[in-house]
């Protein structure tokens, strides 16, 4: 199964993130109509990347005669669920300029606490999950 695709929306997602970061270093008020313009593009890739694992990878995995990678698409997709719902609010919050400069610390903190998680998750994907997708 061809995954390149996901790899490189991963690649996307993740150079976003470190651009989220460097700007809100810079200041987030200075910053703020290039936060949010980021944030709107980030979630277009966002959105796009989980349905396209919704609708074409995790029913792939569940149609292969392989049932410890067909249990990890369900598990990985169960807990998908939730960061997808969770950055969405995120997303939801910070994705006018004018949220995001009147008030700096709140989205510093949830910046913080949404794009470690997604962060991590792509990880344990690029480390975890397409390997054993590409080893069928």
């Amino acid at each position: 199964m061809d995954i390149d695709k996901f790899k490189q929306q991963h690649v996307e997602i993740i150079g976003s993130v470190a651009a989220l970061r460097k700007l809100a270093k810079e200041g987030v008020i200075e910053n703020a109509t290039k936060i949010s313009k980021l944030i709107i593009s980030m979630s277009s890739i966002i959105k796009l990347h989980l349905a396209v694992e919704d609708t074409i990878l995790y029913p792939a995995l569940q149609n292969r005669n392989n049932a410890a990678v067909a249990r990890m698409g369900k598990k990985f997709q169960d807990e998908m669920t939730v960061i997808a719902a969770t950055y969405m609010g995120f997303a939801r919050s910070w994705n006018n300029a004018s949220k995001v400069s009147a008030n700096p610390e709140g989205f510093r903190s949830d910046a913080n606490i949404v794009l470690k998680i997604l962060h991590e998750r792509m990880h344990k994907e690029n480390t975890v999950f397409y390997p054993a997708i590409e080893a069928l």
